[in-house]
């Protein structure tokens, strides 16, 4: 038997055994012989999930569906999740406002979308020169990380899961090879959260787009380069018929996690075992969601290649410039921002005992594989 059927019939059963012991109960308050026993179901809930990501996109926006898919298997049908794609309730980077307001009941986005609504938002989804794909899980869910970043969103009615993330991010698209720092001065680019602010301090030209609207902005003009997850999700975008060269890493987003975001008041009307259902079916959209990634990056970068697209390394001075403001920006926002300083004190040190054991064994072995 498949994991996730065995699971779906753990949870089904149990929320049977509980509704059976509830209708026995019933039945012990003296009714007459004969009489049946009141019939109690699982009430009918339906929930909206709002996505900041096109339907396109069957990694970033699958994981929304995978969620929906696996909470009606789990329930039985009584629990259901619509998914929406951005802009079809709500445009991709007002995700969160909508579950701020109710008007949603989750949203399912990228918590760097919104720090201008608390620059902390940023380590729920990955800062520059931060965390791994794996070392971001392990923070989240065994180094104390979620317990952290519920603490903030908190303070907007939400309560956030992890979504699944990319894993390492490409560097981006641009219409000219960036060979030194000074081809970054004026250069119109897409990239958000901390990032940006980054890019910005190298002397690009910052833009925040939603997934939908970049090409098209790359295509007219309006933007010079952009950057948005790796192989599989840029060649489904197009980004090989506006742009040649195609640079890497993506270091201000080394392993980006996604959230769902869930209204405080919507979970807390929840009976319980359909919160443990959403506990289980998120974490297995998250795991589908990296397991996609891995699987389909790889031959999806040999037929952008295929289209002529030059595949070049950052060079070391823009590495170096990135990383002396990236690190110079963390220390100055926790300086200036109660909230940050508490998450990144608690995060700088994850950080540097995660590189110390991974540059031993991981970095010694993917050398001598690659070599």
């Amino acid at each position: 038997m498949k994991r996730r059927d065995f699971l779906g019939k753990v949870i089904v059963g149990a929320a049977s055994a509980t509704l059976a012991g509830a209708t026995a109960a019933c039945g012990d308050g003296g009714e007459s012989p004969g009489t049946a026993p009141a019939v109690i179901t699982n009430p009918q809930v339906m929930w909206r999930l709002a996505s900041s990501f096109p339907r396109s996109l069957d990694t970033i926006f699958g994981a929304a569906e995978v969620l929906a898919e696996r909470v009606t298997a789990m329930s039985g049908g009584a629990f259901t999740i619509k998914t929406h794609p951005a802009g079809e309730l709500v445009p991709g980077l007002e995700v969160m406002d909508a579950v701020q307001s109710g008007a949603i009941q989750v949203g399912h986005t990228a918590s760097y979308y919104y720090t201008g609504k608390s620059k902390a938002l940023a380590f729920d989804c990955c800062v520059p020169f931060g965390l791994t794909a794996r070392q971001q899980s392990a923070w989240l869910l065994e180094g104390g990380g979620l317990e952290k970043m519920r603490e903030v969103f908190a303070d907007f009615g939400i309560l956030n899961f992890p979504a699944g993330n990319t894993g390492v991010q490409m560097g981006g698209w641009f219409k000219k090879e960036i060979k030194s720092l000074a081809d970054l001065q004026g250069l119109k680019m897409r990239i958000p959260g901390l990032g940006g602010k980054v890019m910005d301090r190298l002397g690009a030209t910052v833009q925040v787009l939603a997934g939908g609207d970049i090409f098209p902005a790359l295509e007219r003009g309006a933007i010079d380069a952009t950057e948005w997850v790796g192989p599989y999700d840029d060649l489904s975008l197009g980004f090989y018929k506006v742009a040649k060269t195609y640079h890497y890493p993506g270091w201000w987003e080394p392993g980006p996690s996604l959230s769902y975001y869930v209204s405080r008041a919507a979970w807390d009307k929840l009976p319980v075992t359909y919160q443990e259902i959403f506990r289980a079916a998120a974490s297995e959209s998250a795991v589908a969601m990296q397991n996609r990634y891995d699987a389909r990056n790889p031959k999806a970068l040999q037929e952008i290649i295929g289209h002529g697209v030059q595949l070049r390394p950052f060079t070391d001075d823009v590495m170096a410039a990135a990383r002396r403001e990236s690190d110079g920006l963390l220390e100055e926002f926790a300086a200036e921002d109660a909230v940050f300083r508490g998450i990144y004190e608690h995060w700088k040190p994850w950080r540097k005992q995660q590189f110390e054991w991974f540059s031993i064994a991981e970095l010694a072995y993917a050398k001598a594989v690659s070599g």
